[in-house]
C-alpha cells in the first residue's frame, strides 16, 4: 500500500486523494490497454509522497506501463512505484492578472499541456506622424532619420529569414521630418512591401517579391488584407500580425514566440523600458534617438545612407519656437476620448500631437497621433468615434458606394462569407457596405442589395452588376442594359480645369487622379530649391525663425530674440551670472528690454565693509572694489584702561593725571603716540606763606609766596628723559633748575630751547652747553644740545623771554622747524 499522493503546479487548485488498501471491500477495477498488459487500479490508504506539477485526485493503478502519459479530458498517469500509478486530473485556477509595461492589457494563453492556462503581455509596436515611435514595451520617442531601418529582428535566429523593416522620407519641403513611406516584412522566402502610393494619404499598395498583388493574398503562410483603413498581414504560424495605412503601422508578435528576442527600433519585449534603447552589439543607448540611428540597413535606393557613418543630428522633439498647438490635439485629453483613458495613457500620444501640429502646422499629421491613438483604443476592445469632432480637419472620404465607420468589422462580410460566426470583438474604423448591402466577394469591391445571379459580366473590367447599374471601364462612363448590347459605353467626362500656378516656389505637376484615374489632375508643387530669399544674419541675441505663410511655399524669415542677455559679444541665459566687472554682481534677468528686445543684466555692487575701529577710518584703495580701514588716529591707552584718541599735532592731558600728557605726531605717514611727563620743582608747602599754595597753569605743578625764612636761591638737580621732535634720550639727562627765597624760579623750556624768568626771581648766574644723544622712531640717532646751570642767584628783571645768540644757534644745529606738538608740551613743562 502507499499513501495518498497530492500535488500542485501555477494556476491550479490541490484536491484530496482517497485510497483503499487491496483486499477492503471497496475497490475498483480498470482496464488500460497498455504495453498490451492487464492494468487494474486499486484504492490506497492515505499517506503520500510530493510530486511538481498539477493538481489532482489521485487514484492507484498496478500496471507494468511508461512513467507517465496523458489520458483523454487533461487527465494524466503518473508511475509511482512497483507498478503503482496515479490517474492524475487537471485542475486549473485562473492566475493573477499581471500589470503590460506598454499599458495594454495582457492575453489569455494556453499553456504546453493544453489544460491550463496564465496570462502574457503580447509584443506591440507602434509608429506614426513624423515618425513617433512605442516601442513593445510602451516606451515613447521620435526620430526623423530618412534612411531604411530594422524595425524588429530576433536575437537568436529561430525563424527563417524573419524581419520588418521600415523606410523613412523627409516628408516637408525643408527636410526637416520624416514619415514612413514603406513597411517590409520578410518572411522566409517572400518579402512584403506596404508602401503608401500618396502622400499623407491613406492609399497603400501591395508588392509581393516586388510583384503588385490585389488584396486578399495568400500564399505559403503568409496572408494580407484589407481591414477597414489598414492593409493587414498576418502570419499564422507566428501569431504574427501586421498593419499599415500609410500613415501609422504596428506590428504584435506574441510573447511567447519573441519574448526577450527582439531588436531594432521597437526594441527589446520583455515587459521592461530599460533595456528598450539596445544596440547592436547589446549596449544601451543614452537615449532611443541614438539607437535608432543604428539600426540602419543597406538599402541601393538610397546611396547616401550608408551603415556605419555618423548619422546627422535629428531635430529636438520639443519645438525651438513656442506655438500653440493644434486644438485637435485637446481631444486626446477630453471627453471625447476619456472613455478610454482607463484602457490607454493618453500623454505621449498628446505630445506627439503637439509636435506635429508645431513643426508641421500645414500637413494635418496631428491626425495621426489620434488615429493610432484610437486604432490602439479599439485594439482593447474601446472603440471611438472621433473625426467628426475636427471639424472637417481629419475627415476620410470614402469611395462612392461605401459609407465611413468609426467602428466596423475586422473583416467585412462578403457574399461568401455570410452565416459564419466572426468571434471577435475588436472593430477598425474604415470604409464598409452601407447598411442593407453587403460586399459581394473580398476580391470585388461592389456592395450588393443581393448575393443571387447577376445579369451584366465584363471580362475585360470583371465586375458583376444588376442591370441599370452605372460603372467605369477604360475610360469610359458605362451602364449595364438588358437586352442585345448588354454594357453600352461612352467616353468618361473630365471636369477639372487646368490649373495656374502662381507664387515663387511653386512648379505645375500632371498626376493621375486616385479618385478618377481616367482624368489627370493637375495641382501646384512646391520645391524650396526654386526659392530667392535667404536667410538673414542676425544680431547677438536674436536667431533666424522660419515660417511659411498660408498659401505659400517659399518660407518667410525674421530674427526673433533668444530670450538671452547679451555683453560683450557674448549671450547668456536668464539667471546665469554675468561678468560687467569685479565690483559688481550681475545675473541675467527675465525681464525683457522693450526697445532692445534683450534681457535686461541686472547689477549690485559687491557689498564692501563700512565700519572701522575707532582711529581708523575707510580710504579707497587703488585697483579695488572696496576701501579699507586705515589708522588716521593714535590710539593711546591712559592710566585708567580707558582709550583716548588724538589726531596728528593734538595733545591732551591724562584725565587723572595732568602731569602726563599725550600727543599724536605723524612722520613719514606713520603715526606716533607720544606720553611726557612734567617734572615739577621741589615744593614744600612748609616753606609757603599760608593761603598762597595754588597750581601753575599747567595744572600739574605748585607755587606758593614763599615765608621769610626760606632757602636761598640755588642751583636743584633733576633727572629726566629730553624729547625732541618725536626723538628721546635714552637715559635720563641730568637737568638743573634755579630755585631760592627770591619767590622766582626758572625753568629750561625745550621749545625756545632757553630759560624762562620769572621778575626778582632766583636767576642763573653761570651756565654751560651739554650734549646728549636722542633715539629718534625710525632708528635714527639724533646730537641734541642743552644749556646745564652752574649757579643762581636772585635778580630783578622783566617778565620776557630773551632770543640770545646761543638759542638761535642751538635751533639751527637741531633743525629749522619743531613740531607743535612738541613745543606745546615743553611749553605746558615750562609754565
Amino acid at each position: 500500500s502507499t499513501s495518498p499522493v497530492s500535488t500542485t503546479t501555477s494556476g491550479t487548485t490541490p484536491t484530496e486523494s482517497f485510497t483503499t488498501t487491496l483486499g477492503t471491500t471497496t475497490s475498483s477495477f480498470i482496464t488500460i490497454n497498455a504495453t498490451t498488459t492487464l492494468t487494474t487500479i486499486k484504492t490506497l490508504p492515505p499517506g503520500s509522497t510530493t510530486t511538481s506539477g498539477p493538481t489532482a485526485t489521485s487514484t492507484a493503478v498496478t500496471t507494468t506501463g511508461s512513467e507517465s502519459w496523458w489520458l483523454c479530458n487533461c487527465t494524466k498517469v503518473v508511475c509511482v512505484e512497483d507498478n503503482i500509478v496515479q490517474v492524475v486530473p487537471i485542475i486549473c485556477k485562473p492566475p493573477p492578472k499581471p500589470t503590460c509595461a506598454n499599458g495594454l492589457s495582457p492575453v489569455p494563453v494556453i499553456d504546453e499541456d493544453g489544460c491550463c492556462w496564465h496570462w502574457e503581455c503580447d509584443c506591440y509596436c507602434t509608429g506614426w506622424g513624423d515618425p513617433h515611435y512605442m516601442t513593445f514595451d510602451g516606451l515613447y520617442y521620435s526620430y526623423q532619420g530618412n534612411c531604411t531601418y530594422v524595425l524588429v529582428e530576433e536575437i537568436n535566429k529561430k525563424v527563417d529569414n524573419f524581419g520588418v523593416y521600415i523606410d523613412n522620407y523627409h516628408c516637408d519641403t525643408r527636410d526637416v521630418v520624416s514619415c514612413p513611406r514603406t513597411l517590409i516584412l520578410r518572411y522566409e522566402t517572400q518579402e512584403v512591401r506596404l508602401r503608401t502610393a500618396q502622400p499623407n494619404t491613406l492609399q497603400v499598395e501591395v508588392t509581393v517579391n516586388n510583384q503588385l498583388v490585389s488584396l486578399p493574398y495568400k500564399k505559403f503562410g503568409v496572408k494580407i488584407y484589407k481591414s477597414g483603413i489598414n492593409t493587414v498581414v498576418e502570419i499564422p504560424e507566428l501569431k504574427m500580425n501586421m498593419t499599415y495605412n500609410g500613415l501609422s503601422f504596428s506590428i504584435r508578435l506574441p510573447h511567447s514566440l519573441f519574448g526577450n528576442n527582439t531588436q531594432g527600433q521597437c526594441g527589446t519585449c520583455n515587459n521592461n523600458t530599460a533595456d528598450d534603447c539596445m544596440l547592436p552589439d547589446g549596449n544601451i543607448a543614452e537615449n532611443c534617438e541614438t539607437m535608432a540611428d543604428h539600426w540602419q540597413v543597406v538599402d541601393p535606393s538610397k546611396p547616401q545612407c550608408s551603415p556605419g557613418l555618423v548619422p546627422t543630428r535629428p531635430p529636438s522633439t520639443t519645438p525651438t519656437q513656442p506655438c500653440k498647438e493644434s486644438s485637435i490635439c485637446q481631444l486626446l485629453l477630453g471627453s471625447v476620448f476619456k472613455p478610454c483613458h482607463a484602457f490607454v495613457q493618453p500623454e505621449k500620444y498628446y505630445a506627439a500631437c503637439v509636435f506635429d501640429s508645431c513643426v508641421l502646422p500645414n500637413l494635418d499629421l496631428e491626425c495621426s497621433s489620434l488615429q493610432i491613438y484610437a486604432a490602439t483604443c479599439a485594439d482593447q476592445g474601446m472603440c471611438i468615434d472621433w473625426r467628426n469632432h475636427t471639424n472637417g480637419v481629419c475627415n476620410h472620404e470614402c469611395p462612392t458606394g461605401k459609407e465611413y465607420r468609426a467602428c466596423g468589422p475586422i473583416e467585412e462580410m462578403t457574399c461568401k462569407t455570410r452565416g459564419q460566426n466572426d468571434t471577435s470583438t475588436k472593430q477598425v474604423e474604415g470604409c464598409f457596405c452601407p447598411n442593407g448591402t453587403m460586399l459581394y466577394d473580398s476580391g470585388v469591391d461592389v456592395c450588393v442589395k443581393s448575393c443571387g445571379k447577376f445579369y451584366c459580366f465584363s471580362c475585360v473590367h470583371v465586375c458583376f452588376l444588376f442591370f441599370g447599374e452605372k460603372f467605369t471601364m477604360n475610360c469610359q462612363d458605362c451602364v449595364c442594359l438588358e437586352g442585345e448590347h448588354g454594357i453600352v459605353c461612352k467616353p468618361h467626362v473630365c471636369e477639372q480645369k487646368k490649373v495656374t500656378c502662381d507664387g515663387e516656389g511653386f512648379y505645375e505637376v500632371t498626376e493621375v487622379n486616385p479618385e478618377d484615374s481616367c482624368c489627370p489632375l493637375f495641382t501646384c508643387k512646391c520645391n524650396t530649391s526654386f526659392c530667392t530669399t535667404k536667410a538673414p544674419k542676425c544680431s547677438l541675441g536674436f536667431e533666424v525663425h522660419s515660417y511659411i505663410p498660408s498659401g505659400q511655399c517659399c518660407p518667410a524669415y525674421q530674427c526673433v530674440p533668444k530670450g538671452v542677455c547679451v555683453h560683450e559679444n557674448a549671450e547668456f541665459r536668464p539667471n546665469s551670472s554675468v561678468f560687467v566687472d569685479k565690483c559688481q554682481n550681475c545675473i541675467c534677468t527675465n525681464d525683457v528690454n522693450v526697445s532692445t528686445e534683450l534681457n535686461i543684466i541686472s547689477c549690485e555692487h559687491v557689498p564692501c565693509n563700512t565700519y572701522c575701529d575707532p582711529g581708523y577710518e575707510i580710504k579707497p584703495v587703488k585697483g579695488e572694489c572696496c576701501g579699507k580701514c586705515v589708522q588716521t588716529k593714535c590710539i593711546i591707552h591712559t592710566t585708567d584702561n580707558s582709550e583716548l584718541i588724538l589726531s596728528p599735532g593734538d595733545f591732551e592731558n591724562d584725565p587723572q593725571n595732568n602731569c602726563t600728557i599725550y600727543s599724536c605726531i605723524e612722520i613719514h605717514d606713520q603715526l606716533i603716540a607720544s606720553t611726557s611727563e612734567i617734572t615739577c620743582p621741589a615744593f614744600n608747602e612748609d616753606s609757603c606763606k599760608p593761603g598762597t599754595i595754588s597750581y601753575l597753569p599747567n595744572g600739574c605743578c605748585r607755587t606758593c609766596a614763599p615765608l621769610d625764612s626760606q632757602t636761598p636761591c640755588s642751583v636743584r638737580h633733576r633727572e629726566d628723559f629730553i624729547v625732541y621732535n618725536g626723538c628721546r634720550s635714552v637715559d635720563r639727562v641730568d637737568l638743573t633748575e634755579c630755585e631760592g627765597t627770591c619767590g622766582t624760579f626758572s625753568l629750561y623750556s625745550a621749545e625756545a630751547n632757553s630759560m624762562d624768568h620769572s621778575c626778582s626771581c632766583c636767576r642763573e648766574t653761570e651756565t654751560t652747553e651739554k650734549y646728549v644723544v636722542l633715539k629718534c622712531p625710525g632708528g635714527q640717532s639724533l646730537s641734541y644740545k642743552y644749556i646745564y646751570v652752574e649757579s643762581c642767584s636772585c635778580q630783578d628783571t622783566v617778565c620776557s623771554r630773551e632770543e640770545s645768540t646761543e638759542l638761535q644757534n642751538n635751533e639751527e644745529n637741531n633743525e629749522a622747524s619743531t613740531l607743535q606738538t612738541t613745543r606745546a608740551i615743553s611749553s605746558l613743562t615750562s609754565k
